[in-house]
């Protein structure tokens, strides 16, 4: 048998340190896992079910490599968030055994068409156009567990043509990384190369035509892009 059409290229993240790749499969999201940001989008901090929205590997942007800012929206709003990377995948993963399952941690940008998003929201309709944008996720390289361990505390924040905007630490997450690959494993079979993107802190808000994106995970990497 023979491909129809050409296939795509696989989307990938570099190792550090490494001359490997990661192949990337699948593009999961946490919503809302950052108590501050829950209050200023308007919901309950209250620790509640995790839910989860999906972004295409097509959509990550690597390498420091421009984001389009998008059409149809006048309202991209930043999320600077730390991403999870598996080795290995499952179902019905056990928390306590859930750290073994990834391969490494990287950062990256969960860029919103807020003003769709709100729209999609208030009709009960799906968010892809407002999550899953083409380029809607600048993303750095990968940098393994098995160098830098498991992070679950350390400053994680965004400037913005050098200000900050958003500031947070790690530890301030809802639903901690074990939790987050516990729960995804009973909703859907995880695999290697499947992404976690975990969270953002407060402070998101809008983006204009040429601002520079500088985004710091500690113990972890860096993240920068400018809006083209």
């Amino acid at each position: 048998m023979r491909y129809a059409i050409t296939p795509p290229d696989r989307v990938h993240l570099s190792v550090r340190g490494s001359d490997e790749i990661y192949p990337v499969r699948r593009v999961y999201c946490v919503g809302r896992n950052y108590a501050a940001h829950a209050i200023e989008m308007g919901h309950d901090p209250d620790r509640e079910d995790p839910f989860f929205f999906l972004k295409c590997p097509e959509n990550i942007v690597t390498g420091g490599a421009d984001f389009p800012y998008p059409t149809c929206s006048s309202g991209v709003h930043h999320e600077i968030e730390t991403v999870v990377a598996l080795a290995h995948g499952g179902r019905d993963i056990a928390v306590e055994n859930a750290l073994e399952h990834v391969f490494g941690y990287g950062i990256g940008l969960d860029m919103t068409r807020r003003d769709l998003q709100g729209e999609m929201k208030k009709q009960g309709r799906p968010w892809e156009i407002g999550k899953a944008f083409d380029h809607s996720a600048p993303m750095s390289g990968l940098v393994r567990a098995s160098e830098i361990g498991h992070p679950d505390a350390g400053a994680i924040w965004l400037k913005v043509n050098g200000e900050v905007r958003q500031s947070g630490d790690m530890n301030q997450m809802i639903w901690k990384v074990p939790e987050m690959i516990a729960c995804l494993s009973r909703l859907f079979e995880l695999a290697p190369g499947d992404l976690i993107m975990t969270g953002t802190p407060s402070g998101v808000g809008p983006v204009s035509r040429g601002d520079v994106l500088h985004g710091f995970a500690e113990g972890i990497g860096e993240v920068q892009c400018k809006v083209a």
